[in-house]
């Protein structure tokens, strides 16, 4: 039997059980891994953009922040610093979008994610301030770092909450209709 013939024959065993290959679908993501990939992407993109902004000096402070209090040496001032910065601020991010799915998911409200970035600025500026020996107070780093972090971490929290709180919302009622039927 020839290769070909093999192949013919396959296809038609599978076309008999009807398990064509480019008909199988992959199993769906769980939520929680879906609230882990909206955590990592959503603060590797809201620090990229706080990048940006560090750049054009709307802030004093860039991403390589959270490399500051644990890594030695130079590098963490530079270019380098900062991309590894997001990549860290990504990672932290997941933990971040647990937090909010278990104890926020049900609030399927623009309001609640925004106050939650407010929560995490606030927490980091002021609670997680002794990590960070060269952030300077919030009273002195001047109202252009502040607005701006402020705004960050507000568009994160909203991106981050509301996602979640959607997808949520929306597998709620997915299991309630099948119910119903």
């Amino acid at each position: 039997m020839t290769n070909q013939q093999e192949v013919q024959k396959s296809r038609e065993k599978g076309k008999q059980e009807g398990q064509l290959e480019q008909n199988k679908q992959e199993p769906p993501l769980s939520f929680v891994s879906r609230v882990m990939i909206t955590g990592f992407f959503g603060g590797v993109f809201w620090s990229f953009l706080a990048y940006v902004a560090h750049i054009f000096n709307f802030t004093s402070i860039g991403p390589n922040m959270i490399l500051i209090p644990f890594a030695v040496g130079d590098w963490k001032y530079e270019t380098l610093g900062h991309l590894l910065g997001i990549l860290a601020i990504g990672l932290v991010s997941i933990l971040v979008a647990l937090l909010y799915y278990v104890t926020l998911k049900r609030f399927q409200s623009i309001w609640v994610g925004a106050m939650y970035g407010l929560v995490l600025w606030g927490f980091v500026f002021i609670v997680l301030k002794p990590l960070f020996p060269d952030m300077e107070p919030i009273t002195k780093i001047g109202i252009n770092t502040n607005v701006t972090t402020i705004c960050t971490y507000l568009l994160f929290g909203v991106f981050v909450g509301y996602s979640i709180s959607f997808e949520a919302n929306e597998i709620q009622n997915h299991q309630g209709k099948e119910v119903e039927q």
